[in-house]
């Protein structure tokens, strides 16, 4: 599996690159600002665009989805749960001095459970709400791979003081759906390094018992 993390826009949201190197296929995963920038480090790896996934609608996340579907035809996928996140762009532009990007709903909405990838390269969808109402992570268990979004981060966890969030549901989520997944797991986060599951479950001060 070829996969490269990089980060895009004022607020550094790491984006992903996935792709099969026999297929050639690949999926982006939170192409929130440079579009010009991820088709380049595409074309690097001499891939092509089959899917856009997007793990929650915060404007840092989706911002480039249209613009990068415009240049490669591949579906926008994310949970519909996030489209009043959609409907108030404008506002969220405001909070960071940004222009209001155009955003759409999603081709498909990725519900819990669902597989996402392309040839040669699978996993599944598990919602994870909390830091907004349609929060998705991306687990690849053939690679021990989860792609948290911000729901889960080194240390931290998402925030939950904006429009939807709410701290119950968050670590809800993280304790049922990311906290059983195998120690060893890379995390991946919207933001910031990696980590592991184990890593996280031991030491990040939210997921202790008190």
């Amino acid at each position: 599996m070829i996969h490269e993390v990089f980060p895009v826009g004022v607020l550094r949201c790491n984006c992903s690159v996935l792709g099969d190197s026999s297929s050639r296929e690949a999926i982006v995963v939170d192409p929130g600002a440079d579009v010009a920038g991820i088709l380049g480090r595409v074309a690097a790896h001499g891939l092509k665009i089959k899917q856009i996934i997007v793990t929650h609608a915060h404007i840092d996340h989706i911002a480039g989805a249209l613009t990068l579907q415009q240049s490669t035809g591949a579906p926008v996928l994310y949970n519909q749960a996030d489209l009043p996140l959609v409907a108030m762009m404008e506002v969220q532009a405001g909070w960071i001095g940004v222009p209001t990007p155009e955003v759409k709903p999603p081709d498909a909405s990725l519900e819990h459970g669902a597989a996402f990838g392309v040839a040669g390269l699978s996993g599944t969808v598990l919602h994870t709400p909390g830091h907004t109402p349609g929060s998705l992570c991306l687990y690849i268990p053939q690679h021990r791979l989860l792609l948290a979004g911000d729901t889960l981060f080194a240390g931290s966890v998402g925030r939950t003081d904006l429009p939807g969030g709410d701290m119950a549901t968050l670590l809800r989520s993280i304790h049922t759906h990311l906290l059983p997944l195998p120690e060893a797991t890379q995390v991946v986060p919207g933001h910031g390094p990696s980590t592991t599951i184990g890593a996280e479950a031991q030491d990040n001060p939210f997921l202790q018992k008190i």
